[in-house]
């Protein structure tokens, strides 16, 4: 036989499996992956652009002053009503007495402007009395004149007939004369009174006067006791809600100004999630559906809530400085629009440890 015979034909390689089923496994899984996400998208929309917010109160000081005792620390819960700090108060007890002073003095002044109407008053009767007296006197005075001038005419024919003397007709010239100057005295005198009255009337309608000016300014003095009480009153700074302070920067002997926020109080009466949806995001969207709340603070556990209310404008538009796409080049931005959402189960212990501010992953049930 020949000594050469051809070579051996080689043996197949053998395919490695485990390297199909681990591609299979991958593709599959990803299939999986990428159809759960797409079914999810279509019934769910998702941002983790969202924080806890609360009603948070500043304490303002409503009047400028030194401070003169804190009765709060740093994260402190307070009550409503409870005292904060104080205010030295001395300077307005000074402008208080001042203000009650002034107001007594107004009230002096009314009285004694009422005192003298009431003396005017009774002048004008006297005056009216003393005409009234001199009225009759002089109708009295008016009867002697004449009864005298009758007199004078007898004694004047008696005279010719030298039936009486010329002593006794001189007495009667005489008597007549007095009863003339004596109706003119009292004619003078009514009009002094006439005159008086009318002196008497004007100073009773000054008084008068000077009571309605006294009763003006009785009031202007009572608004300025009633400012000092007020003002007095804010040197008591009190909490106007139940909460927590925050950090408390304010230190004792510290000079306020007026209108000064000082620190604030986080109330403990609600809290909500604001989620920034982008625009695109906004279609499906609506108010009442449910939405699935995740704290990073607490992994694992899903608050219920609901979707309460949409922004009326986007976030941009209520920046310091919002864009004007007008006053330069145009780029085309997608925006985010808030959206509030209210916690379901008011019961559940962990929402009253969440803190403004915290981030969460909401997850809005459109489909539902």
């Amino acid at each position: 036989m020949s000594a050469n015979k051809p070579a051996a034909a080689a043996a197949p390689k053998k395919k490695n499996k485990t390297f199909i089923i681990i591609l299979a496994v991958l593709v599959i899984g990803g299939l999986w992956f990428g159809l759960t996400k797409y079914f999810h998208g279509q019934k769910h929309e998702e941002t983790d652009d969202a924080q806890i917010e609360a009603n948070i109160s500043p304490v303002i000081s409503k009047i400028s002053g030194y401070v003169s005792k804190i009765f709060v620390k740093d994260n402190q819960y307070v009550k409503k009503g409870d005292t904060l700090l104080l205010i030295d108060d001395r300077d307005l007890k000074i402008v208080l007495e001042q203000a009650e002073a002034a107001l007594g003095t107004a009230s002096s002044n009314l009285n004694a402007a009422q005192a003298n109407s009431n003396a005017s008053r009774q002048n004008i009767n006297t005056t009216n009395a003393a005409i009234a007296t001199a009225n009759a006197q002089i109708e009295a005075a008016k009867v002697n004149v004449w009864r005298t001038a009758e007199d004078l005419k007898r004694y004047e024919n008696l005279i010719k007939d030298h039936s009486i003397t010329q002593q006794q007709y001189e007495q009667a010239l005489a008597a007549k004369q007095l009863a003339e100057r004596q109706l003119q005295v009292l004619v003078d005198q009514k009009n002094q009174a006439a005159s008086q009255t009318g002196v008497v009337t004007s100073q009773t309608t000054a008084t008068s006067t000077q009571i309605g000016v006294a009763g003006s300014v009785i009031k202007q003095r009572q608004v300025d006791v009633d400012n000092a009480k007020l003002n007095l009153s804010y040197t008591v700074i009190v909490a106007h809600e139940s909460g927590l302070v925050s950090k408390v920067p304010v230190q004792e002997g510290q000079y306020l100004q007026a209108g000064q926020s000082l620190f604030s109080i986080v109330l403990n009466n609600d809290k909500w999630v604001v989620a920034n949806f982008k625009e695109t995001q906004y279609n499906k969207m609506a108010e009442g559906q449910k939405v699935t709340v995740h704290a990073d603070a607490f992994p694992g556990h899903n608050f219920e809530g609901v979707v309460s209310s949409f922004a009326a404008a986007t976030g941009s538009r209520f920046a310091l400085l919002p864009p004007d796409n007008a006053s330069g080049n145009f780029v085309k931005v997608v925006q985010r629009l808030p959206v509030k959402i209210d916690f379901i189960n008011k019961n559940d212990s962990l929402i009253q440890r969440l803190r403004p501010g915290m981030n969460v992953d909401v997850d809005v049930h459109v489909g539902e």
